[in-house]
Order: C-alpha cells, then sequence, then structure tokens
C-alpha cells in the first residue's frame, strides 16, 4: 500500500499502532511463532502480521532509551545490486553520493521521482563488488520494480527473500551483542561487517532508526528465531514492537514513509537535505534533480517542523495548524505522546513563513483550538555510537 496509517486505540497510550487495512492473508516473518510465546499483541502491518507491543509501548520506549531492546523488522525488504560500477548506477535514481563510499560503509538515501517526490528512504551499504539495499516493508516491490525498469540491463537486483532482519537498539545493545560477536564493539557507526553472531554468519550494519546506538543484524531466515532467543536472554534486552518503535522515530524526528514523506514531499520541504551530497547539488543527474536543486537554491514554500503541542492531548495526524490569526498553515503528519519527555510530541509541515523554531501555533484537536509552538528537530538528542 501507499500510505501506512495510524490506528489510534484507547488502549495505546501512545496513538502509534500502525496498521494496513487491504485484505488477504498476512505474511508471516520467521518470528512470529516467538512474538506469539511471548504474548505479542499481533496487528497488521504492510501486509505481515507484526507485533505491535509486548510488555507495552511505554515500557518498552523507555527501556531501549535506558538499556536495549530487539525489534523483528524482517518484513523489510533486503535485496543486493549487481553490476559494473552499481554505485555510479544508483546515483542516477538518488541524491545522495554513493561513489565516494567506502566498502562496508553505509548511507541513508532516497529514491526520488522525475518530480522531485520521494518514492522511498532507504540505506545503501557498499561491499566489495555489489551493494545492499534495506527498503520499507509497504514499498518494498514498488522500489524493486522501479529500480529494475531505471536501470539498465546490464544490472541485476536480487531480493533476499531468504533472510531475516532484526534490530537491536539503545545503549546497552554493544554490551549485549558483544557477550555473543566481541568484535561488533569496534564496527563504527554508519558501517557493516560480517560477523559471526553465536555461530551464526550474519551481515551487521551499526545503524538504527530509534536515535539510539545499535545494530541491525541480516540473518538467514531459518537461523534468526535461534538468534533472537540468545539475544533475549541477555538481561538488557527486552523485545519490543512496532510501537515503540514509532515513538522512538517520531521523538528522534525521523521520518516515517507514508506519513511524513511520499510522493507528493520533496528532500528539501521535508528537511533532508543533508542527504543530498556536495557534489549531486553541483552537478545534478539524478530523478527530480531540477525541482530539487531550484528548491535548495529558492526555497520551498513550506517545511517539515517539529511542534510541541501545550498540556497533555496529542496532536495527531492531519491536525490543522493554524497561525495565531486562525489562517491554516499546515498539517500535522505524525503526532503522538512521548514518553521520553513526558508530553506529546508531533511533526509536520507548515508554511515557511511560519515555520521558524518557537513560533506560536494553533492546533485543531478534537474541535478545540490548542497552544503549542514550533521547535527544533530533533526532541530527543540523538545517541549514536561515535568513534
Amino acid at each position: 500500500m501507499n500510505v501506512i496509517a495510524a490506528e489510534i486505540r484507547a488502549d495505546d497510550p501512545t496513538g502509534a499502532v500502525m496498521t494496513n487495512t487491504e485484505p488477504g492473508d498476512l505474511k508471516q516473518t520467521p518470528l512470529t511463532g516467538l512474538h506469539r510465546e511471548l504474548g505479542a499483541r499481533m496487528v497488521p502491518f504492510a501486509g505481515y502480521d507484526m507485533p505491535v507491543q509486548f510488555e507495552g509501548i511505554i515500557a518498552e520506549h523507555l527501556h531501549t532509551r535506558d538499556k536495549a531492546v530487539l525489534f523483528d523488522v524482517s518484513h523489510m525488504g533486503q535485496a543486493t545490486l549487481h553490476g559494473p560500477d552499481p554505485a555510479r548506477a544508483l546515483e542516477a535514481l538518488v541524491p545522495g553520493s554513493l561513489v565516494e563510499l567506502k566498502p562496508n560503509r553505509m548511507r541513508y538515501t532516497l529514491l526520488t521521482t522525475e518530480s522531485g517526490g520521494i518514492i522511498d528512504d532507504l540505506m545503501v551499504t557498499r561491499r566489495e563488488d555489489h551493494l545492499f539495499l534495506v527498503v520499507n516493508a509497504a514499498r518494498k516491490q514498488i522500489d524493486f520494480d522501479h529500480l529494475s525498469t531505471e536501470l539498465s540491463d546490464r544490472y541485476e537486483l536480487r531480493p533476499l527473500t531468504n533472510r531475516a532482519l532484526l534490530a537491536l537498539q539503545g545503549p546497552a545493545a554493544v554490551g549485549a551483542l558483544s557477550t555473543l560477536a566481541p568484535d561488533c564493539a569496534g564496527l563504527a557507526f554508519m558501517s557493516a561487517a560480517n560477523l559471526a553472531i553465536d555461530g551464526i554468519d550474519c551481515l551487521v550494519t551499526r545503524s538504527g532508526y530509534t536515535g539510539e546506538d545499535g545494530f541491525e543484524i541480516s540473518v538467514p531466515a531459518e537461523e534468526a528465531e535461534a538468534l533472537a532467543r540468545r539475544l533475549l536472554a541477555h538481561p538488557d534486552v527486552k523485545a519490543a514492537g512496532l510501537g515503540a518503535r514509532d515513538s522512538l522515530r517520531l521523538e528522534a524526528g525521523l521520518c516515517l514513509y507514508g506519513s511524513d514523506i511520499d510522493e507528493t514531499t520533496t528532500p528539501v520541504e521535508a528537511g533532508l537535505t543533508w542527504t543530498i551530497g556536495k557534489r549531486r547539488r553541483e552537478q545534478g543527474g539524478f530523478l527530480g534533480s531540477e525541482v530539487i536543486l531550484r528548491q535548495l537554491a529558492e526555497g520551498p514554500s513550506r517545511r517539515r517542523v517539529g511542534i510541541r503541542p501545550e498540556g497533555r492531548a496529542p496532536a495527531r495526524a492531519h491536525t490543522e495548524i493554524r497561525a495565531e490569526d486562525g489562517s491554516v498553515i499546515g498539517e500535522v503528519t505524525s503526532g503522538s505522546y512521548g514518553p521520553s519527555i513526558a508530553g506529546p510530541v508531533a511533526m509536520g509541515y507548515a508554511r515557511t513563513d511560519h515555520a521558524r523554531p518557537d513560533s506560536q501555533i494553533q492546533l485543531s484537536v478534537r474541535g478545540r483550538s490548542l497552544p503549542g509552538r514550533i521547535v527544533k528537530l530533533p526532541f530527543v538528542e540523538h545517541r549514536y555510537h561515535k568513534t
């Protein structure tokens, strides 16, 4: 599906339950049985039966910030791209600088349309003779079709349907993983290595989408449950679901595809200009570059902003953002309770002339106009590993 919806339930205090309402049989990840054994509350998400919470969203969120949690992100798309100089070929479709990537270094980038919109955000890792890609679950077939269509027949995209993906996130992640794979401690942020974890051959990247230190582990599907059980046996590690993953990324000011970015938003509007390399700004040469580079030069008409509503009521997606004179200046795209700061947080798009931090705004929440202000993102400081 093109848009990931947020389903708000009375027993979900963050409003972060994300679900897919399309009919049809749900796919399962290699860890579905383990999730049920651990008492997970399961929901449909991007065509998969996924855990939204185990102990509770707030508890899982705070445990991530304090210690470490294990997420099942096996629903995401993994693939390798092969061919002559695949980094240069992929650069025609993304604004990121990939040619300069050294082996086993990775980069967050964006697939863009000819009109400058965002098809998806993805992670690209340069391996010795190919690229390793991780794309969003709800977009993976769209992404793979787009890549296969746009790249010449000299390139081969190989989806890795026989692998699972685990995300171990939090300040205690490195200590927990080191008990099974000591070499992980020397891995730099945004880099990758082949590591044997308790005897299981894995591709490990020091990355994640929570704002915390952590690792994403690509593991053969048949070995995923055994590895997950070994990681969860560590006293600092708990299982966590999609609810905490969503509230963590929101506090970290990170975009969710289908909510904060999509084909109607550009990287400049979304505040993702840092993904556009210097050489790419100078030379262009990627889909949508004319629109994107013009916005870089002239500025966009709207910008993604952080929002702190006053009081306790969260401003959910599609809440109107109004100026103090009552005029509509934008809309909330993600909003929930921020457990780390014990208050509501939101992101959205506001007219550029009202997008400065500390600008006072009004939010139309449940038929009432509530005060709020524009704030600088992120809401919680990133604590990625530094070397």
